[in-house]
């Protein structure tokens, strides 16, 4: 088969034997797969696949089934699916454990199906499992116009939070309140904090969803309301800070982080229920949608990671195979 594979921090197309699954996995014939910052990582040599997991990237693919493993009891051969994988999506075949497949929206097609596995996972295990994000409660997006950001945005909306995003553009902003933030504020041209304390009477957010770090780190705490929750679920200003703790402890704040690819089969089938009961009414009705930007090829997945790397892109970034 047709696969990528990462050498010397370069992607490469190289041909794979088909991969061989056990008993409680499935064999999908690839469609489309959709490409990810960890991604990205993995390719500099900064995020490795766990033990035991493909080396070829690609953590969300969308496909028809061909095999299933002699335990699978839940899915048939011929089903159309997306799926999380711990890697090998940037391929043409790929296995992914049966429960973490879940059937393609009725009103979608595998390029879209494609964008949903990783960024809907992330987004609501941690702000509606880990932080607990209720209705009416107020929402700090960094990234907005990310995959991330533009699922977080349309999930809490739909749950009744107000969101407040961050975005690097006039036009990245625009599509974001289009898309149903309350607010957008342009990082390179504002100070966010000020922004927020003032559109909050200095309140301060309930919660923060994070992918930056770095020197966001200390400005977060500077605009969390009390009992607020700061997530951080990637660090793109890097790992490092320095912080006060005092406004932790006045503002008895929660921090917490997570990534998702490391955690195990049985908590992201959780998450998978969870989503399959709360989530997939709203897809299948057109209420959400992934936000597609651009498709390239699998072939040109160099490019998918150019476009990735330069942040030119509005939503997710997808390969078809």
């Amino acid at each position: 088969m047709l696969a990528i594979e990462i050498i010397d921090k370069v992607l490469k197309n190289i041909s794979r034997p088909i991969p061989k699954l056990s008993g409680t996995e499935v064999l999908i014939k690839v469609v489309a797969a959709g490409v990810n910052r960890p991604d990205i990582m993995q390719k500099q040599g900064l995020y490795p696949p766990p033990m035991h997991a493909s080396d070829i990237p690609g953590l969300e693919i969308s496909g028809i089934i061909i095999k299933i493993g002699r335990k699978v009891r839940n899915i048939k051969t011929g089903d159309k699916v997306c799926a999380l994988v711990v890697g090998g999506g940037y391929a043409e075949y790929c296995v992914a454990d049966a429960e973490l497949c879940l059937p393609i929206p009725s009103n979608f097609d595998f390029i879209h199906a494609a964008a949903i596995p990783e960024t809907f996972f992330t987004v609501w295990s941690n702000l509606f499992d880990r932080a607990q994000l209720e209705k009416n409660e107020t929402l700090l997006i960094h990234g907005g116009s990310s995959g991330i950001g533009t699922t977080a945005i349309q999930l809490a909306k739909a749950f009744g939070a107000k969101v407040f995003i961050t975005a690097g553009s006039a036009e990245k902003c625009l599509f974001c309140t289009k898309l149903g933030a309350d607010m957008a504020i342009n990082y390179k041209e504002k100070d966010f904090v000020a922004e927020i304390n003032n559109s909050t009477q200095d309140k301060g957010v309930d919660v923060i969803l994070d992918i930056i770090g770095g020197n966001y780190f200390s400005r977060n705490l500077k605009c969390m309301g009390t009992d607020a929750r700061l997530l951080q679920i990637a660090i793109q200003n890097g790992a490092k800070t320095e912080i006060s703790l005092l406004p932790v402890m006045l503002k008895r704040l929660t921090i917490t982080g997570s990534t998702l690819r490391s955690r195990s089969n049985r908590f992201k089938r959780k998450i998978a229920k969870q989503l399959l009961k709360q989530v997939w009414p709203m897809l299948e009705s057109g209420k959400i949608k992934p936000v597609i930007h651009t498709v390239f090829p699998l072939k040109e997945a160099s490019k998918a990671h150019q476009l990735m790397e330069s942040s030119e892109h509005i939503g997710k970034i997808v390969l078809t195979i």
